[in-house]
């Protein structure tokens, strides 16, 4: 016994001191109604649970003494409680209040202080993957429709989109003054790459726990070339236990998709999250061949602790989707009252510029070797990333943050670019001015069969094919606070450094063909000369951009060296009023190498003949190779002040001044490439001023966001692929955003509105409406929600617009209507099917023409048309 009573007092010493409690309870509304599926957790930890059918959650903590805990749920407001851990059980209920605007959410994004969208004097929208469900994307770019004072045209399918917000030109193309970012640090330093835009390489699935979207507001000064806005994509990091498996099919097209995550709580205080998606299909419009192959994993490990986490994360990304460039459609009417329609037997909804007898492409590559690509690969973004994110009180007020990831980012962008189109004179025409050969009496064949093309509607296609050899990132920001809350002063500054490395390595290899506008079966052909001479070998007409003046073989291999330091503070003076202001310094390097094109001749097809479009190939010129090597530096500020007037309303104001750098668009084309100057362009980045002013009110059934605001941008010159041309124009534009959600029981109702007038205040068109800026952009998302199921429908749109500077050709305006409906098999298991673009709606989103041509035939881009699709999902 004397030998035992140590070793037992030892055992009952350390049971007591991991002595766990059951905490237990359940969450409901203010009616009293279960919430299923909120998340009770110790707050700052992984241990929590989420709740049941009836509302019940229940789990076993093994810390001790005073804890926080807190109950959230979607669309209603977060409680916090404290409770005491010692062991046995602790039961708790919480009753949350709507909240179905979110303005007591807590929101991460552009700014340096989380607060509660109430308290902030920014706009911030944030989309919760119920919502996003509830527009029925087909693609990443589709989702930001719903987004309030965002244009997303959407039409180029899962890459290559046009975004831009309030007024503010899409420029170029691409999001130029917008940031796309995962875990709250951008995909690509600069949005507009050409054919390496950000949206290309991000993807959303359901280990995306929100998305959220600033406009304005402090997204000058806390992330570089976004003065417009962010769109951060974050991540969930499993600290309630849960998952979910789906399986969708398109039911009238080719299309299937797997999607899942799973995440849960390992231990004391560690938490992970896995999740992704894999997809195969032709895509939502008929090309003839399998297009969309690909997907993404990505995975998460946090450890918390007392004062903070650390967090490390992994993304794999390798998929391939088509880019639907513009093509043929056929127009009628007058320009301020035009009609759309077929162009021959090419759907304007349903098809794209594709062809099961136009699968592959022979050119040279960049080194001149000869290589050979599938257009199945279409826009192919491959993607390896890791990074790490930590936060931690230092004490005494002091608190530091990281965030850091590293990339390896490749892939390619094939598709058929419609450079003329018509009929035989047209195209012909196109080819003698090109050529120099009198082609009115050439031979058109079909090049599978020999048949002659009698009356078919002819494009001369250039076959976009951009190899992106490296887009490697390195990001990392770091900022130190210091709170003097303690000291008895609500006063918070913030000091922060971001750093990033950018590759830009890509080679332009374009071909050029003569192809049928027949939808999934045209056919390449062959023009033949009175002579005999093939002018074309199986329909190649060129090896380089025959229609665009045999141009565009290009090398460009440049680092980007950006370096930002910024600072922030935020103040309240009293308990309504909260200022802040915050500064951001850019400076970058850019050195690296380029090289242009020259026509010359030689065997591609190694025959030991030359063929006449073999006497027109454009080769890289690697003897020429101009050097790149120029920098550039910038200021920006933000200052704003918000006002709360009761516990659910406030006012705001804001003034900011950012700016956004240009990368490859500042030097192309092909020149000396040292300094932007060189093209006329006075300064490589462009100064985006804005003002802001808005209300936010919570009602018991709901809340509204009113925001006014002004835009004022000084453009300096990009370069536009498709047109050849330099852009360069002033812009003004104001208006008001609205947003608002109304919800009663099981019947919500989500809107939102941005009315812009925008003008051009330089150049040629001064006084004229930016292209493609509609004056009104909205969207309707009624639901309801019963024990049964769910039922949506979302109605996105625009009013009219201008298809160029110009202002000749109306775009006319369009809504689209999409339905969605899910039903509970069981408790786990649901059906559900979703059709887009319900009534099948024309949508011509860009033209490449500015008036309708005497041909009445137009490049443009369209919305796709109708699809039906059905998913089954298995939670757990």
């Amino acid at each position: 016994m004397s030998r035992a009573t140590p070793l037992l007092s030892l055992l009952l010493f350390v049971g007591s001191a991991v002595a766990q409690t059951t905490v237990q309870g359940t969450v409901t509304d203010a009616d009293g109604l279960p919430l299923i599926g909120a998340a009770v957790v110790i707050e700052g930890t992984a241990t929590g649970d989420a709740t049941d059918i009836d509302g019940r959650y229940e789990f076993v903590a093994s810390q001790t003494g005073a804890v926080t805990l807190t109950a959230s749920y979607v669309g209603y407001g977060t409680e916090r409680a404290l409770v005491t851990l010692a062991g046995g059980t602790v039961e708790l209920d919480f009753q949350l209040d709507s909240d179905a605007l979110g303005l007591n959410e807590v929101f991460v994004t552009g700014v340096v202080n989380p607060v509660s969208k109430l308290e902030s004097s920014v706009s911030i929208s944030t989309l919760e993957p119920a919502a996003v469900e509830l527009t029925v994307p087909r693609t990443t770019a589709e989702i930001f429709r719903a987004i309030p004072g965002i244009r997303s045209e959407a039409s180029a399918g899962d890459g290559n989109t046009n975004i831009t917000v309030r007024g503010v030109p899409i420029s170029a193309g691409g999001s130029k003054y917008l940031q796309l970012q995962e875990d709250g640090l951008p995909i690509f330093l600069y949005g507009d790459i050409a054919f390496g835009t950000a949206d290309g390489f991000l993807r959303t699935d359901p280990s995306v726990g929100r998305i959220e979207a600033i406009r304005g507001g402090s997204a000058s000064t806390l992330a570089s070339n976004s003065p417009a806005g962010i769109i951060n994509f974050i991540s969930r990091t499993g600290q309630t236990a849960g998952g979910s498996v789906s399986a969708t099919s398109g039911l009238d097209y080719n299309f299937q998709r797997v999607d899942f995550e799973a995440g849960s709580p390992i231990g004391d205080g560690l938490a992970f999250h896995v999740g992704g998606f894999f997809r195969s299909g032709e895509g939502e419009r008929e090309l003839g061949y399998l297009a969309q192959q690909g997907g993404q994993i990505k995975a998460n490990v946090t450890r918390f602790f007392d004062r903070g986490y650390a967090r490390v994360y992994a993304k794999y990304l390798n998929d391939r989707t088509p880019t639907y460039l513009p093509q043929p459609i056929r127009v009628t009417g007058s320009d301020d009252s035009p009609e759309f329609s077929d162009a021959g037997t090419l759907d304007v909804n349903d098809q794209a510029i594709g062809s099961n007898r136009f699968l592959s492409s022979t050119t040279l590559g960049i080194d001149g070797e000869r290589r050979r690509v599938s257009l199945s690969d279409g826009l192919h973004p491959v993607s390896t990333a890791a990074g790490v994110e930590f936060s931690f009180d230092l004490g005494n007020g002091f608190g530091i943050e990281n965030r850091g990831r590293f990339a390896l980012n490749s892939g390619r962008f094939v598709s058929p670019f419609t450079a003329v189109v018509g009929d035989r004179a047209t195209v012909l025409g196109s080819l003698e001015d090109a050529t120099g050969r009198d082609l009115s009496d050439a031979a058109l064949t079909r090049t599978e069969s020999g048949e002659a093309v009698d009356g078919a509607l002819l494009a001369g296609i250039v076959l976009f094919d951009t190899e992106l050899k490296n887009f490697n990132t390195l990001f990392n920001d770091v900022s130190l606070s210091k709170s003097f809350i303690d000291e008895g002063l609500d006063l918070t500054l913030n000091a922060g450094l971001f750093t990033g490395v950018q590759r830009i390595n890509m080679g332009w290899l374009w071909n050029s063909y003569v192809m049928t506008v027949e939808g999934e079966n045209a056919s390449l052909v062959d023009v033949q000369d009175d002579d005999g001479t093939f002018v074309t070998d199986d329909g190649l007409a060129a090896y380089g951009a025959l229609f665009f003046g045999n141009c565009c073989g290009v090398r460009f291999d440049a680092t980007y060296d950006v370096k930002a330091p910024y600072a922030a503070l935020s103040y309240s003076p009293v308990d309504a009023l909260s200022l802040d202001a915050s500064v951001r310094y850019d400076f970058a390097d850019v050195s690296g190498v380029g090289a242009g094109g020259f026509v010359g001749e030689v065997d591609v097809n190694q025959d030991g003949e030359l063929s006449d479009p073999e006497t027109r190939t454009n080769f890289i010129d690697q003897s020429a190779r101009n050097p790149v090597d120029y920098s550039y530096a910038f200021f920006s500020y933000s200052v704003g002040a918000n006002y709360t007037l009761t516990d659910a309303s406030a006012v705001f104001g804001r003034v900011s001044e950012g700016k956004s750098a240009k990368a490859d668009r500042a030097i192309f084309p092909s020149g000396s490439y040292i300094g932007a100057e060189s093209l006329g362009i006075a300064n490589p980045f462009d100064t985006l001023f804005q003002g802001e002013l808005g209300y936010k009110q919570q009602f018991d059934v709901g809340g509204l966001f009113v925001t006014g605001f002004y835009a004022s941008t000084t453009e300096q010159g990009g370069f536009e692929a498709s047109t050849q041309e330099v852009i360069d124009n002033d812009y003004r534009a104001f208006g008001v955003e609205l947003e608002g959600v109304f919800e009663v029981g099981p019947f919500n109702l989500r809107g939102a509105t941005t009315y812009t007038n925008a003008e051009i205040t330089s150049g040629a068109n001064d006084g004229n409406t930016p292209r493609r800026q509609p004056d009104l952009l909205f969207s309707l998302v009624p639901s309801y929600t019963s024990p049964y199921g769910t039922v949506g429908v979302s109605v996105l749109g625009q009013t009219e617009s201008y298809a160029q500077d110009s202002n000749g050709l109306v775009l006319p305006g369009f809504a689209l209507v999409n339905a969605f409906a899910s039903v509970g098999i069981t408790d786990a298991l649901g059906l559900g099917v979703s059709v887009n673009n319900l009534f099948d709606a024309v949508g011509i989103t860009e033209s490449e023409e500015g008036a309708i041509p005497a041909n009445g035939y137009i490049r443009a881009r369209s919305v796709s048309g109708r699809t039906v699709s059905a998913s089954l999902r298995y939670g757990f």
